[in-house]
């Protein structure tokens, strides 16, 4: 997986990766797009709609940014600190 990852291009898949890191940035700080859910009496798997709102932001962020280090590891391009 490493080999096929480290062959990809960097500026697409860096772009890609931050553009959706960015996009679930925008989701967690822009109110009105909460607000739009927060009244909403709807349940979706019995959370209301505003929970799992949050829910799918924080795993957006969370896997963009883990896509992000395995493919900087897979490239070689993470500063590791080795300490004696």
């Amino acid at each position: 997986m490493k080999k096929t990852l480290a062959s990809l291009p960097p500026a697409p898949v860096k772009r890609t990766l931050v553009a959706i890191y960015v996009l679930a940035l925008a989701m967690a700080i822009v109110p009105p797009l909460y607000f739009s859910f927060s009244g909403n009496e709807t349940l979706f798997l019995g959370l209301p709609l505003a929970i799992v709102y949050w829910i799918f932001d924080a795993l957006l962020v969370a896997l963009s940014l883990c896509f992000l280090y395995l493919y900087e590891d897979a490239r070689g391009e993470l500063d590791e600190v080795i300490s004696a």
